[in-house]
């Protein structure tokens, strides 16, 4: 081997605890936490930390007790629903300490008819198969801006209520519209969002994760 061709010594942090520590000390200086009810403070910190944007906070919208709704809800074991498996695979189970289920029914094999037959998408269509654990359950939707709109005319039509909606629906075209329609829902529902365009599966799988357990890598550091 050529020495001259050796990769300098790289210089950069290997505790995991202190690369929490300083992450989220960096969100608390920069980003405008304090502005938020004590309850959200976490949320938003796991929010930003999963995107790297400390002006996210300007976009946060929620409802009056939504982050103690939703702890609450997962302390007693409610079901996390989720539209696609990268929120779930991003939500870490050992902060589930009540062995809370995580459900996403969007590869289950009778999707794609279903959505052929709704005349929608399969993330939409997908929505249907939470009915029967819907009720109290926490919803994380971290990518399809149809999946949201279909819930809200799901619950509108059942009736059946979750204790939570995490609305991160991103892109282009009705992830601006959805998150809106969450914020004026008029079923008194409780959510978390971002406004706009902006969201994405690790922000609603952050949520979860503060909502579980709130910073403890911050606190143990």
């Amino acid at each position: 081997m050529d020495n001259s061709q050796a990769l300098a010594p790289l210089d950069y942090i290997r505790d995991p605890h202190e690369i929490y520590r300083k992450s989220f000390a960096t969100v608390r200086r920069e980003a405008d936490i304090d502005s938020l009810p004590d309850d959200m403070q976490a949320v938003a910190i796991r929010l930003i930390h999963a995107c790297g944007m400390v002006d996210l906070v300007d976009d946060l919208v929620f409802s009056a007790d939504a982050a103690k709704a939703g702890h609450e809800a997962i302390s007693r074991g409610a079901t996390v629903l989720t539209d696609v498996e990268m929120v779930s695979h991003g939500i870490i189970r050992s902060r589930l300490t009540k062995g809370n289920k995580v459900l996403c029914t969007l590869n289950e094999a009778s999707v794609p008819d279903l959505s052929k037959d709704l005349g929608t998408t399969r993330s939409a269509a997908a929505v249907e198969l939470w009915r029967d654990h819907l009720a109290g359950a926490v919803v994380a939707i971290g990518n399809a801006p149809t999946a949201l709109f279909h819930l809200l005319e799901m619950i509108d039509r059942t009736g059946v209520r979750p204790a939570l909606v995490l609305g991160f629906p991103v892109g282009f075209v009705g992830a601006e519209e959805s998150k809106q329609a969450l914020a004026e829902n008029p079923f008194n529902l409780p959510y978390i969002a971002v406004a706009g365009r902006r969201g994405g599966s690790a922000m609603a799988a952050a949520a979860v994760n503060a909502l579980a357990a709130g910073l403890p890598e911050e606190a143990s550091a």
